[in-house]
């Protein structure tokens, strides 16, 4: 029998305060298919909802049937974001290496776009995921009143409000708070580690270059010459005769 969502209560965070947006460089920019143009803009959607969901997609992580029926109106926005909380890359990268609270953490961060309120919301989450299992828990974070109401069916996922024009600096992103490993599993697979696998390459600006001439260029020559000098005598005071080498008075 699966248990109801425990209640949890909101805090006070930047997305949930109303404000006056200006337009500007530090702003998210807000993908969704309301107002696409061509085919590019489709791509460059795909794009960004990879980045949302994995931070990175390498050509074995991409979905091509999901990317596809996306392209061909068979399926929204919300649908390609599901398709990508289930599929084996994202199982592996995260839901594998990280326990079911920090599991509900980086969840939360990309689908809802905001950082979790408390301990009591990864509790609530996390007893969702132990009794519906990945897809379950998937399928009530998508279907909540929250996600619709930011994102709707077709809008990638963002972060809501990381810069607040009272402040110089906003909040971070999520891929860099909340990075997939654990430090339990990184240490687990032996890094952060420096792995150099070539030569170490060493730069010299051009004005510190020797040119034709100069001295340097000759000190590894004269250094493997290493010519072999003369042994210094070692005489012994016993043998001198100081008598015969007094000159006569």
């Amino acid at each position: 029998m699966a248990l109801p969502l425990l209640s949890y209560s909101p805090k006070s965070q930047n997305q949930r305060v109303a404000a006056y947006e200006i337009p500007g460089d530090e702003q998210p920019r807000i993908f969704t298919t309301d107002n696409l143009l061509s085919s590019g803009d489709m791509g460059t959607l795909i794009e960004a909802a990879y980045r949302q969901i994995f931070f990175h997609a390498f050509a074995w992580d991409r979905e091509p049937a999901l990317e596809s029926q996306l392209r061909n109106g068979q399926s929204t926005v919300r649908d390609f974001i599901r398709g990508l909380l289930l599929s084996k890359t994202f199982r592996n990268s995260f839901y594998d290496k990280n326990s079911n609270y920090r599991f509900v953490e980086q969840c939360v961060q990309r689908v809802l776009g905001r950082d979790v309120y408390s301990e009591r919301e990864k509790i609530a989450w996390s007893i969702v995921v132990a009794t519906k299992g990945i897809t379950g828990f998937v399928d009530q974070l998508l279907n909540s009143d929250e996600y619709l109401n930011n994102f709707g069916y077709n809008t990638v996922p963002y972060q809501r409000r990381r810069v607040l024009h009272s402040r110089n600096e906003g909040e971070r992103p999520f891929n860099i708070k909340s990075p997939r490993y654990d430090a339990y599993y990184r240490s687990q697979l032996g890094f952060p580690q420096i792995i150099w696998q070539n030569e170490v390459r060493t730069f010299k600006p051009q004005e510190r270059t020797a040119r034709a001439g100069d001295p340097s260029l000759y000190a590894d020559m004269a250094r493997s010459i290493a010519p072999k000098t003369n042994p210094v005598p070692r005489v012994s005071a016993q043998n001198i005769d100081y008598l015969s080498r007094v000159p006569r008075r």
